[in-house]
């Protein structure tokens, strides 16, 4: 074994010191793991600390705190879930204010709606920043890495306070509201679609070219602290010859809260699905319409026709049945549902 001088030694003292105090001045980034590809190896999944130690990089851009509060994938994800997650965020955020923002890994396929999820419930203007791979960790030409430590990088930015819960993924930047997962297992799979992105984590920097509009996190009014369950709102889908029976199904059998409707490009269902909405609307139950489609608002342009609707703006079904949840917590009056989904 080989013997070190003891100005060796003092050298490789000082180098150490050097490190530490380098990683000190570095931003605190606590990392809220939850599975997902992102930590799926062929072999099984990993532990989130496993994957950070895996990526040098990351040691250059924040100090990080990892944690795990679930690991599922993400197709098994639950709105109890989504609670657990929003509430242990807020506290992260409450009890230690030097964490500079969150980072939550996830699962591809849901991580849209987690982010929207967190967009409105939590309170907080520091960065929660989604990311998600469409490879596994360990696989060829993974993904996984580098979306990882572009997602840090993100949470970590002075830039990237205020602006909601973001979904880093393949180099670009969405707000959670907008973005939606359109391709099956290509990288380039997030889009924001009509509206764009945000902006981009380049090698250099992270570059914000927009901010979003829509109220959210300390903006909105939705707390779930003291939840346990939010209320069922189900969705329902159109297609050339449906019939009702699905909306009064969910309903009855369901006992559905609310409903959101997947309508026809142009905001609207078959007539035989609009009479179903009249007679489910005077039980009590309100019913949002949205569109299939992906983009684009959807308007009622056959006001004289009295729809009984409250008008999804342009979220996805997936996203508008997130907001019903919340707002139902809060009200029923189709009204006041109404302006929620025109703010938020």
């Amino acid at each position: 074994m080989m013997k070190l001088s003891r100005g060796a030694i003092v050298v490789l003292l000082a180098a150490a010191a050097s490190w530490a105090g380098a990683q000190e001045k570095l931003p605190l980034v606590k990392v809220v793991a939850t599975g997902g590809t992102i930590a799926n190896t062929p072999s099984g999944r990993l532990h989130a600390g496993e994957v950070v130690e895996a990526i040098p990089a990351l040691r250059k851009v924040a100090r990080l705190e990892v944690e795990e509060v679930i690991r599922v994938g993400s197709s098994s994800i639950t709105v109890e879930n989504w609670l657990t997650l929003a509430r242990r965020i807020n506290e992260i955020f409450s009890k230690e204010p030097e964490v500079k923002g969150v980072v939550v890994t996830h699962g591809s396929n849901t991580v849209e709606e987690t982010g929207y999820f967190l967009s409105l419930t939590v309170k907080s203007d520091k960065p929660v920043v989604l990311t998600a791979a469409q490879r596994q960790f360990t696989t060829l030409s993974s993904d996984s890495p580098k979306n990882f430590l572009q997602a840090v990088r993100v949470a970590a930015s002075d830039e990237a306070r205020g602006k909601g819960a973001l979904i880093v993924a393949n180099d670009v930047i969405n707000a959670a509201r907008d973005v939606s997962k359109n391709i099956s297992y290509r990288v380039e799979t997030y889009s924001s679609r009509d509206l764009g992105a945000l902006g981009f984590v380049d090698e250099d920097r992270v570059s914000f070219y927009r901010a979003p509009l829509k109220q959210h996190t300390t903006a909105t009014p939705f707390d779930v602290a003291r939840l346990q369950k939010l209320p069922r709102v189900d969705i329902i889908y159109t297609y050339a010859g449906a019939d009702g029976s699905l909306i009064e199904a969910a309903v009855a059998q369901g006992k559905a809260e609310g409903l959101v409707i997947a309508g026809f490009p142009t905001g609207s269902g078959t007539p035989a699905m609009d009479e179903a909405v009249k007679r489910v609307v005077a039980k009590g139950v309100p019913v949002v319409m949205t569109h299939r489609g992906g983009m684009g608002r959807v308007i009622d342009t056959r006001a004289s026709e009295s729809r009984p609707l409250v008008w999804g703006d342009n979220l996805t079904p997936q996203k508008a049945r997130i907001l019903l949840m919340l707002a139902l917590t809060t009200t029923s009056d189709p009204a006041a549902l109404q302006r929620i989904f025109q703010k938020y």
